[in-house]
Order: structure tokens, then C-alpha cells, then sequence
């Protein structure tokens, strides 16, 4: 007979495998892709090159850098049979909801493509696949937008980055180099983040030896509900909703009474500042304005509040708190702003899938049986 052991309520601090993509160390308010801080990169690196570095093992050589970028230019054009249904999905729903659209659409692209299951492609092929994820999920995004807005599509541009790009997918102007190194550095800062509920989907479906969208797919669901990336434009409707810094204590304290969560605050993994919250403080801080001057009041009353209200739980403002205020002043509208989050995330969860994809054992756990005592009689 087996041995069952009862783990945490959410597999807290429970390690489930080996990876030499990253870590979060939460004590130390401290992350990293590979052996490199995850801020120092966001700080120095573009996002194809730390995609190179999560795909590939090491940051690119010069030589290394331009045929990655030259081989994701074309990676990004839409297939036909996938723009010409876009406008449809677009248009589903009384309210828009890119991520769903987004699901849909590579499904459709996985069929299109005819995209193996992991436990039948090679090496080679998988990668591939996860390359064509990665650079096809940015346009899918935007042109979902701007159809809803009724707006044309466009089409990506190998001239600019893959920020840049984004930036001008979805608003349709080319942006400043303030704007796209701010959004840059973002994006970068938020590729992976340990073993969070969207990643840990991906590779339990990659276990089961899936296609790369299909574990995609999941990951994407995971990833869309409000306590993991749905979070930036709800942190950032509080600021609205307290409207002047008076204001701030009353609310804070009348949301901990009713029971709600304070989105954009506290953290799953960290008992000190979120490192990546600290490193967009600082862009909010350089591009300014007073919605900046106002986060900040904000986010200093409500750690004061919460510490008096919720002592010894260390809770300080998370990456959604200040994601939102900087895509705000970088002019992406808040329906993108989980959007623009998962630009960067599949690249984590497609080099997690890569990586599942090399052990044959399905992840497979088991649960402790709560109900009636079986066996009863069926009536």
C-alpha cells in the first residue's frame, strides 16, 4: 500500500520538483531567472534577451541576439485562418475579455498548425512551438482589442523591440523610449515568478505529454482570476475609488471589516517588499504626474493601516500596485493591463513546459477523501 502524506492547504512550501529556471526567495524579497537577479536583468536587459536566456540557458552573444530577433519577426504575423475569425471573438460577450479571446485563438492556432503532443515532438519541435506561442500571443492580444474598439488590427513591426511593439500594437502610435524602456522593463520583471498557480498548471498538463497550447491554454486560465495576474486594474480602481488622500485610512479600514481583499497588497511568497514593486516605484516616480505622487500617499497609508490592522502579516504593496499605475502613464487602457502581464509570463510558462517536457512522470497527486463513508447502498 502507498504512503498518503497530507501536505499545506495549497501546497504551501511544498517542493513538487527540480528546476533550473529560477527561484523566488521570499524572506529575502529577492528572485531570479537562471543565476541572474531577475531586477538586475529588468534593469539591463531587453525582453528577447532574457527570452533567449529562459529558452536557451544563457544570456545571447551579439551574433546569438540578432538571429533570435530575426527568427521571431516572422513568428508574429497572424495565420490566415486565425486573423479571420479574430473578429468574431472580438466581438463575443457583452464585455470584453482578452484572455478568453486569447485561449480561443490558440486553440485555433494549434489545430492550424497541426502542433504534436510534447510526448511525440522533438527536442527541436517543441521549441519551435513555444517560440510561435510566445511571439503570436502579443498580436492575437492587440488585435483582440483593437477590433472590440472598432478599430483595424496592425500588423507587427521587425523594427521595433518586442516592447516597443507591443506598445504600438495596441495603441497604434509608436511609443517614446521612456515609454517602451518603462514597459520593457516590466515586462522583463515579470517572465516568471517560481512555481505561482499558472505555472505550476502549465507543467501539469505538459506532464501529461499535451501540445504547448494546451498546457498554454490552462495556464492562461489559471492566470486570469483576480487572486494571480487579474489583479493591476483592480488595484488600480482603488486609487479611484478613494479619490483624495483623506480618504485613505476610512477605506483601508472599511474594507478590513467587511472581509475584502485589498488587491495590490500582500503576497503569497514575500514577507518583505515585493522587489518588483520597489522597481516600478521608481519608474512610476520618473515618468510622474500626480497619479504617482497619489499612489505613493496611497500605498504608504494603507501599509500603515494594514500593519496596526493585521500586525506581524507584513503586508506591503505587490507588483500589481505599481504595474497599473505604469501602464496608465504609458497609455495602455486597463483592459490590457492583465494582458500586457501575460506577454511576458508565457515566455516563463512555455521555458517551464520546455522543461517538463524532458521528465516522462505525470504529475499526479492525490486528495483525502471528506465525504460519507462509502460503501452505502444505491437506492
Amino acid at each position: 500500500m502507498s504512503t498518503v502524506i497530507n501536505v499545506p492547504p495549497g501546497l504551501r512550501n511544498v517542493v513538487v520538483t527540480a528546476t533550473t529556471l529560477g527561484d523566488v526567495r521570499g524572506d529575502e524579497g529577492f528572485y531570479h531567472y537562471r543565476e541572474y537577479s531577475a531586477i538586475d536583468l529588468a534593469k539591463s536587459k531587453t525582453l528577447e534577451d532574457v527570452w533567449y536566456l529562459m529558452f536557451e540557458g544563457h544570456l545571447p552573444t551579439a551574433v546569438e541576439r540578432d538571429k533570435f530577433v530575426a527568427e521571431l519577426a516572422p513568428l508574429r504575423v497572424l495565420p490566415e485562418e486565425v486573423r479571420a475569425v479574430l473578429p468574431a471573438i472580438a466581438a463575443a460577450g457583452p464585455t470584453f475579455n482578452p484572455l478568453a479571446g486569447l485561449r480561443t485563438a490558440l486553440s485555433l492556432l494549434a489545430a492550424v498548425r497541426s502542433l504534436p503532443p510534447l510526448w511525440d515532438a522533438d527536442p527541436v519541435r517543441r521549441k519551435a512551438d513555444a517560440m510561435l506561442v510566445c511571439a503570436v500571443t502579443p498580436t492575437i492580444l492587440a488585435a483582440l482589442y483593437r477590433l472590440r474598439e472598432g478599430q483595424e488590427p496592425l500588423e507587427p513591426r521587425a523594427d521595433l523591440t518586442a516592447a516597443a511593439n507591443w506598445l504600438y500594437l495596441v495603441t497604434g502610435a509608436e511609443p517614446s523610449a521612456v515609454q517602451a524602456t518603462a514597459i520593457e522593463h516590466y515586462l522583463v520583471a515579470t517572465v516568471d515568478h517560481g512555481f505561482n498557480a499558472s505555472t505550476f498548471t502549465a507543467r501539469v498538463i505538459a506532464s501529461t505529454g499535451a501540445d504547448v497550447v494546451a498546457a498554454i491554454a490552462g495556464a492562461i486560465g489559471a492566470f486570469s482570476g483576480p487572486l494571480h495576474g487579474g489583479a493591476p486594474d483592480r488595484a488600480l480602481a482603488s486609487l479611484d475609488e478613494i479619490r483624495t488622500p483623506d480618504r485613505i485610512d476610512s477605506w483601508v479600514r472599511e474594507k478590513v471589516s467587511a472581509g475584502d481583499r485589498i488587491m495590490g497588497f500582500g503576497h503569497a511568497v514575500y514577507r518583505t517588499e515585493d522587489p518588483r514593486s520597489l522597481m516600478l516605484r521608481d519608474i512610476a516616480r520618473g515618468l510622474g504626474g500626480d497619479l504617482v505622487d497619489f499612489a505613493t500617499t496611497v500605498e504608504q497609508r494603507i501599509v500603515d493601516v494594514l500593519a496596526e490592522l493585521k500586525p506581524g502579516r507584513n503586508l506591503y504593496a505587490n507588483v500589481e500596485f505599481y504595474a497599473g499605475v505604469v501602464m496608465e502613464l504609458c497609455g495602455i487602457p486597463r483592459a490590457m493591463f492583465t494582458p500586457t502581464f501575460a506577454v511576458s509570463r508565457v515566455i516563463g510558462w512555455s521555458a517551464n513546459i520546455l522543461e517538463q517536457s524532458t521528465d516522462p512522470k505525470i504529475i499526479r497527486p492525490a486528495a483525502t477523501y471528506t465525504g460519507p463513508q462509502p460503501p452505502v447502498p444505491v437506492p
